[in-house]
C-alpha cells in the first residue's frame, strides 16, 4: 500500500512547514496549499487520502472550504480534520455539522495529530471507504475513489467536469445517453448550462484519450455512448 497522501491547508508557512516534517517523518506524504481556493483546485487535480484543513484562512475561510467539499459528490466522503485556533464549542459544532472528521484546536501536539490520523484512515479503510472503485475500459481505468484516470499505464489528469462526464459514460458503458441525462449527472442540472455545453467538453475529453477518445461514439439527434467494441 502506498503512502497516504494528505492536503494540508495552512496559511501560516511556518506552521505548514512544520506539520509537513512531522506528517513526512511519519510516513505521509502531503501538499500544502494556503488557501481554500488553491486547495478546492488542488482537490480536483490530485487524489488524497485525507484534508487537515484550517479554519481562519484568507480569501474563503475552512468552513466554506468543508461545505464546498461535502457538496461535492467526488469528495463527499473524504475524510477531514480542522485544526484552528477556534476552540469554542460553537465553531466544533459548526465543523462537525458541515461533516468534519475531527476537530483539532491550537496548538496541538504533532504526535496526537498523527495518531488521529492514523485512527482516522484505519476506521475510513474499514468501512470501504477507501476501497477503490474502478471502471475500466480497454487499457483506460477510472478510479471513482481516488478520482485518478489511468490510459495505458499512465496517470491522464481531466479537469472535475472531463472526469464527471467520463465516468457517467463508463457507468452505463453501451447505453446511448441523452444530452439531457449527462447534463443532469455531471451539471446537477443547471438550466442556465446549454446542453451543447456537453459537445465542448465531449470534444476535449476524446482529445485528451486519443485513440480509445474513438470509444465515445456521437448518437446523432440523442447524445452519446461509450463503445468499447467500436
Amino acid at each position: 500500500m502506498s503512502d497516504p497522501m494528505l492536503l494540508v491547508v495552512e496559511d501560516d508557512p511556518h506552521l505548514a512547514q512544520l506539520l509537513g516534517f512531522n506528517l513526512e517523518r511519519a510516513g505521509f506524504k502531503c501538499h500544502v496549499s494556503s488557501t481554500g481556493e488553491e486547495a478546492l483546485l488542488q482537490l480536483v487535480r490530485k487524489s488524497f487520502d485525507l484534508v487537515l484543513l484550517d479554519v481562519m484562512l484568507p480569501g474563503i475561510d475552512g468552513f466554506e472550504v468543508c461545505r464546498q467539499i461535502r457538496q461535492n459528490q467526488l469528495f463527499k466522503d473524504l475524510p477531514m480534520i480542522m485544526l484552528t485556533a477556534k476552540g469554542e464549542e460553537i465553531d466544533r459544532i459548526l465543523g462537525f455539522e458541515l461533516g468534519i472528521d475531527d476537530y483539532v484546536v491550537k496548538p496541538f501536539s504533532p504526535r496526537e495529530l498523527i495518531l488521529r490520523i492514523r485512527a482516522i484512515l484505519k476506521r475510513d479503510r474499514r468501512h470501504g471507504g477507501r476501497v477503490p472503485e474502478q471502471l475500466t475500459a480497454g487499457t483506460l481505468d477510472v478510479d471513482l475513489v481516488r478520482h485518478q484516470v489511468i490510459l495505458e499505464g499512465r496517470e491522464l489528469l481531466l479537469t472535475l467536469m472531463e472526469f464527471k462526464l467520463l465516468a457517467a459514460l463508463l457507468k452505463r458503458k453501451g447505453e446511448a445517453q441523452s444530452r439531457e441525462k449527462l447534463l443532469s449527472d455531471v451539471w446537477d442540472v443547471d438550466r442556465s448550462i446549454n446542453t451543447r455545453t456537453i459537445d465542448t467538453h465531449i470534444t476535449r475529453l476524446r482529445e485528451k484519450l486519443g485513440e480509445t477518445g474513438r470509444m465515445i461514439k456521437t448518437v446523432r439527434g440523442f447524445g452519446y455512448k461509450f463503445d468499447e467494441e467500436a
